[in-house]
């Protein structure tokens, strides 16, 4: 009997071998500033929990080298993640000094390198299904309820981020809200502004070009450089015109954030809208036409239903990209997840970083994953969605 082997499963099973058997999996601290201390699977782990660990990622390396079926690759790649999941949890407890309030474990290399293995067997496996839209929304929440059943469970409670949630709770909510509110916010007035313009740039080429021009030049300017550019302006609209103080608009803070999001927003809006439109099939149009149809009538009834997969592209993409970019309005007192990576960062706490950037990673892949949906919900071909 002849096996075949698969490429990109050699690489993750490679990476899963690595993980597993040379890298440290968790990283354990007498206190949370002083240096940590590298401990392998065997000795992180209670021995029960090695040996499961072991054997998933044992089975993992089987059926990612060989050509397996799908279903098969991803159940396993699954159950491996949870388990990887649980054992980390039971890693605290593990090596945790009983009654010890301040000592500190971490996950480590080894940790990451395996869920980045596994993760991408079970990417690959749901890529070869061709799951629909609504299964793999279903998958999504599969998922996160598992983490939320883990977390709730207590099962992570020893390690070093929960303790430093536990420690901030309030104010992880506080910014979380902030932060979800710069993203959506600066989403909702760029598709509000972004829409209109894109449909006036599509009948206009003079506008066009200038405004698409204007636009791009805006996307080159780095973040951080055009927060600092906007906190002049606000400050001064903030000083002399009547009533901007009272409604939160001043040179730092969510103002010059908002703004900075919304002008970032509007380039992806206004092109996909503009890409949109001029993809609709001249036929459709010339039949509109002769069936009596005004202007108004053929943008609303033909032409913006056809475009909507395209445009709701550009959405996806200005909603991602302002999950991650809202991160650094925390530079500027704009709040969000980046409190807590710039505090991490100037603390020298990786576990702090990791409190700001985990949940920032698991909004944009959650939204990326929806919106994905929807958009080949949306369009009439499903095996190509239009991008711009």
């Amino acid at each position: 009997m002849q096996f075949r082997v698969d490429k990109l499963g050699v690489i993750i099973a490679a990476l899963a071998a690595y993980g597993a058997l040379l890298a440290p999996f968790a990283t354990f601290r007498a206190n949370r500033i002083v240096a940590g201390e590298a401990r392998s699977i065997g000795e992180a782990l209670p021995s029960a929990w090695t040996v499961v660990v072991l054997l998933l990622v044992t089975a993992t390396v089987v059926v990612a080298v060989l050509k397996t079926p799908s279903r098969l690759r991803l159940g396993t790649a699954f159950a491996a993640i949870a388990a990887l999941a649980l054992g980390i949890g039971a890693a605290a407890g593990h090596l945790t000094p009983p009654e010890n309030a301040y000592a500190r474990v971490s996950p480590a290399s080894g940790f990451w390198i395996l869920l980045f293995a596994l993760g991408l067997l079970a990417a690959d496996a749901l890529t070869r299904l061709r799951p629909s839209p609504l299964v793999r929304v279903l998958f999504l929440s599969a998922v996160l309820g598992f983490i939320a059943a883990v977390l709730t469970s207590g099962t992570w409670d020893g390690l070093s981020l929960l303790k430093e949630y536990a420690s901030r709770a309030d104010t992880f909510w506080a910014e979380a809200g902030k932060h979800v509110t710069l993203a959506l916010g600066s989403l909702a007035a760029a598709t509000i502004v972004g829409i209109p313009l894109g449909i006036l740039c599509h009948r206009v080429a003079r506008l066009r070009d200038g405004l698409l021009g204007v636009l791009n030049a805006i996307q080159t300017i780095p973040s951080i450089a055009l927060f600092g550019i906007l906190i002049a302006p606000l400050g001064w609209i903030a000083v002399h015109v009547p009533g901007a103080a009272a409604i939160g608009i001043r040179g730092i803070g969510t103002a010059p954030a908002f703004v900075a999001l919304f002008l970032y927003s509007l380039l992806p809006v206004v092109a996909n809208t503009v890409v949109g439109l001029a993809g609709v099939p001249r036929e459709a149009n010339d039949a509109a036409r002769g069936i009596g149809m005004t202007d108004f009538q053929r943008l609303v009834g033909i032409e913006f239903p056809l475009a909507f997969p395209v445009i709701l592209t550009g959405i996806r993409i200005v909603l991602v990209q302002n999950i991650g970019l809202a991160t650094i309005a925390a530079l500027i007192g704009g709040g969000g997840f980046g409190v807590f990576v710039f505090q991490g960062v100037g603390q020298t706490a990786m576990d702090l970083v990791l409190l700001g950037a985990v949940p920032t990673v698991l909004l944009a892949f959650t939204a990326a994953i929806v919106l994905d949906a929807l958009i080949e919900t949306a369009t009439p071909n499903r095996n190509r969605v239009q991008s711009a």
